[in-house]
């Protein structure tokens, strides 16, 4: 038997195992068999904490598709709390350090990348103004935050239909990674108001990458200011832009329940 612990941050909801003792090989079957809220446990991602060589643990992360993926910012927060403290954290997507806080943690998401190729997409573009359309949603901005995001500004976040566009932009082959797609509506200088559509995963209350995409998106193009609280349909994250270009990603992230599952019913 395997021991689990079941997290949510914001209802983004993680099962994590901890494989630092014990090494756990997963496949995306079980995956994908592990997240049916029906006959599984039921989550968005998966987290796998493992030992590292070149920091104090290494997380993986997989979607509930069955894919693995290299980043996961409320993923990153969820594990930052259940370990406590202070803590590096190896991750495929870059170095994160992070803390613990009360009822949660913040995590060093490190600064985003602009370049076309690293977001990544089919071929060069401006990134601050991609020129495509998707009905009546446009000229979004591409980067990557350890994953591959587009971040659309609109009047009403709420009068999207994202269920019904979020996975035509995840598919566009403009994509080659696929894409995360952010639907953000600027209600002060401080203040953003986000929904997220997740690769693999999609729609879902919390997205911690989603959050600070949405932010570095917004200060590229000169919308708000270096300290943001973004509201997500389960709650709020803070996201906080240091001098140099890091961005901090900070928010609750609790234990939901525990319990021990037979890995081998899910191959």
């Amino acid at each position: 038997m395997t021991h689990f612990i079941k997290m949510h941050g914001l209802g983004n909801d993680f099962l994590v195992l901890d494989a630092r003792e014990q090494p756990v090989a997963l496949s995306a079957a079980q995956v994908r068999a592990l997240a049916n809220r029906h006959t599984g446990v039921g989550f968005d991602q998966l987290i796998l904490i493992e030992p590292s060589s070149s920091a104090d643990v290494r997380l993986r992360f997989w979607n509930s598709d069955g894919g693995e993926v290299a980043a996961c910012g409320n993923g990153s927060r969820a594990a930052a709390a259940l370990l406590g403290g202070h803590h590096s954290i190896e991750t495929a997507g870059g170095r994160l350090e992070s803390a613990a806080t009360s009822g949660g943690a913040e995590v060093d998401m490190g600064a985003p990348r602009w370049e076309w190729d690293a977001v990544p997409l089919a071929y060069p573009m401006d990134t601050r103004n991609l020129p495509l359309a998707w009905e009546t949603l446009e000229h979004p901005v591409a980067l990557s935050v350890g994953n591959p995001h587009v971040v659309f500004f609109v009047p009403d976040a709420a009068a999207v239909a994202l269920e019904h566009i979020g996975p035509v932009i995840e598919h566009d082959p403009v994509f080659p990674e696929r894409v995360n797609v952010g639907i953000a509506q600027v209600a002060a200088r401080d203040h953003l108001i986000l929904r997220v559509w997740e690769r693999g995963a999609g729609a879902t209350l919390a997205c911690g990458t989603g959050a600070v995409a949405a932010v570095a998106a917004a200060q590229r193009r000169g919308l708000v200011d270096a300290a943001v609280r973004v509201s997500l349909p389960g709650g709020d994250l803070n996201v906080t832009r240091r001098d140099d270009g890091h961005l901090l990603l900070a928010g609750p992230a609790v234990i939901a329940f525990t319990g021990d599952l037979d890995l081998e019913r899910y191959a």
